[in-house]
C-alpha cells in the first residue's frame, strides 16, 4: 500500500512539473529576449554567410528590441563554430547561421563533436542560392566548354579554390569533376575572402563561389562568370547559363542559409524568433540589401528548414559517396 501510495505522490510530482513548464512557455516567449543575442558565423569575416548574417542582424535587432552581436568563429568547415552553439545553453541567446556544409559534413567527417540531425533545433530557413562558376578577368575560358576541354586534355593541371572543405564551393567542384569527367585540383582556404583574392590575382584557376560572396566582384568586372550551379538559369543571373545547359549534364547544386538554436531551445523561444527572423525577410530592405547577391528569400516555419535539411543530408551523402570521397 505505501508503495501504491508512494508511486501515485512521484507521478502527482510529474505532472504538476510539466504542467508548471508548460504554463512558463507563454511567459517566457513574452520576456524574450532581454538581453543581446549572439550569432554565430562559422566563417571569417568578409564572406557571404558573414554579409547575409549582418544585413539579418541589423534587421532583427530593431524587430526585437535587443542587440545582435556577430560572433565570427571559423575552422574545421563551419564544425568549431556549429559545435560552439550546440554546447550553448538552449535559452535562445546563442544561434548559428547554417550552411550547405552542415549538410555535408555528416558524410565528410567519421566522426562530428555534436549530433548534426539532433544536436540543433531549427529556427528558419533563410534563403538559397547558386554557386557561381567564376574565373579572373584576364582567364582565357570564356565557357564551361573551354574550361572542360582545357581539363580533359591536361588532367590535374587546373585548380578550384573554396572556402573550404566541405562547403558548397568544395562540393560543386567535385561534382563537377564527377560528371564532366575531369580532373581538378580543390585548394581549400579559410575563408571566401581569401580564396577570391587569391583567384583574382591568379594564384588559383577558378571557383565554385557563393552568389553572396561574388556579387561585387562581377559587378566590378575584377571576375567572369560562365556558369551557375542550380539546374536552371537563376533569377538574378539570368545572362549566365547554367553548368548544365554549359554541357555538364545532370549538374545541379545550390547554396542555403538557416538559422539554428541549441537541442533543447523552448518551442515558444523558437517559435518568437521564427516570427520575428520572417517579419525581417519579409522586408523590402532585407530584400533590397540580398536579392542582388543571387539569394532567393524562403522563410517559413522550423519545419521547413528541418525537412529541407535532411533532404540534403541525403542527397549530399549519395553525391560525396559517387565522387568517391571518403570521411575524414
Amino acid at each position: 500500500m505505501v508503495s501504491i501510495m508512494l508511486h501515485r505522490l512521484i507521478s502527482l510530482a510529474a505532472t504538476v512539473v510539466v504542467a508548471s513548464f508548460g504554463a512558463l512557455s507563454p511567459a517566457v516567449a513574452q520576456t524574450f529576449p532581454d538581453r543581446a543575442i549572439r550569432l554565430v558565423v562559422p566563417f571569417p569575416a568578409g564572406g557571404g554567410t558573414d554579409l547575409i548574417a549582418r544585413v539579418l542582424g541589423a534587421g532583427l535587432q530593431p524587430e526585437i528590441g535587443q542587440p545582435i552581436i556577430i560572433d565570427n568563429r571559423p575552422g574545421a568547415g563551419t564544425i568549431i563554430g556549429t559545435d560552439a552553439v550546440a554546447k550553448a545553453a538552449p535559452d535562445g541567446y546563442t544561434l548559428v547561421v547554417a550552411t550547405f556544409a552542415n549538410a555535408a559534413n555528416p558524410s565528410l567527417k567519421a566522426k562530428l563533436p555534436y549530433d548534426p540531425l539532433n544536436g540543433l533545433t531549427p529556427v528558419i530557413l533563410l534563403a538559397r542560392s547558386p554557386n557561381v562558376l567564376v574565373v579572373r578577368k584576364e582567364s582565357p575560358f570564356k565557357s564551361v566548354g573551354d574550361l572542360v576541354a582545357h581539363a580533359k586534355q591536361k588532367p590535374g593541371a587546373l585548380n578550384y579554390a573554396s572556402q573550404g572543405v566541405g562547403t558548397s564551393a568544395h562540393l560543386a567542384g567535385e561534382l563537377f569533376n564527377s560528371l564532366a569527367g575531369v580532373q581538378t585540383t580543390h585548394v581549400p582556404y579559410r575563408g571566401a575572402s581569401q580564396a577570391l583574392n587569391d583567384l583574382i590575382s591568379g594564384q588559383v584557376d577558378m571557383m565554385f563561389a557563393t552568389s553572396a560572396a561574388v556579387a561585387s566582384f562581377l559587378e566590378a568586372g575584377n571576375l567572369r562568370a560562365l556558369g551557375v550551379t542550380t539546374s536552371q538559369r537563376s533569377p538574378t543571373h539570368q545572362n549566365i547559363p547554367s553548368v548544365g545547359e554549359a554541357g555538364v549534364a545532370g549538374y545541379a547544386a545550390e547554396s542555403w542559409y538557416g538559422v539554428y538554436a541549441p537541442a533543447g531551445t523552448p518551442p515558444a523561444i523558437v517559435e518568437r524568433l521564427n516570427a520575428a527572423i520572417n517579419k525581417v525577410l519579409q522586408s523590402q530592405d532585407f530584400r533590397k540589401r540580398t536579392e542582388p547577391e543571387g539569394l532567393v528569400i524562403a522563410g517559413g516555419a522550423p519545419q521547413v528548414l528541418d525537412s529541407y535539411f535532411k533532404g540534403e543530408v541525403a542527397r549530399w551523402k549519395k553525391a560525396i559517396a559517387d565522387a568517391g570521397i571518403k570521411p575524414e
